[in-house]
């Protein structure tokens, strides 16, 4: 059981450990795996920052991509606000369009049965001239 926790706890950190000491053969084969112990540590914690700041730019990363994806969702439906109101601008400038087109039209028919109109009273003085002449003679 003490094997067993000693080999789950210890056993990579002490294999390479020794292996270090085997491989340099350092004057004091103690210190030098404590020191090797030490960094052995050091650079399993600066590991598990690492990917702990890696995850964290990762969640970072997809917020700023959500959130590209929310600013462009936003910027097309605001294209599409203003297409919509370009084409209801153009719509009720054709109307006004029609309607001046109308308008003219109005006052052309309207000039045009006045102008009938003092036709028609000159043809009926003219008329009535010529009653009134034959009468006379």
């Amino acid at each position: 059981m003490e094997s067993q926790y000693l080999k789950q706890c210890l056993g990579d950190c002490l294999k390479k450990g020794l292996a270090e000491v085997v491989e340099h053969r350092p004057a004091d084969p103690i210190e030098y795996l404590a020191h090797w112990i030490y960094r052995y540590r050091r650079n399993l914690d600066e590991g598990e920052k690492r990917m702990l700041e890696s995850a964290e730019l990762e969640r970072e990363r997809e917020a700023a991509l959500a959130e590209l994806e929310i600013l462009r969702k936003r910027e097309e439906e605001e294209r599409m606000i203003q297409q919509k109101l370009e084409e209801q601008r153009q719509a009720e400038l054709e109307q006004e369009r029609e309607k001046a087109e109308l308008e003219q039209e109005r006052e052309k028919l309207e000039l045009q049965s006045e102008e009938d109109n003092v036709q028609l009273q000159q043809e009926d003085q003219k008329m009535n001239l010529q009653i009134d002449l034959e009468h006379l003679i």
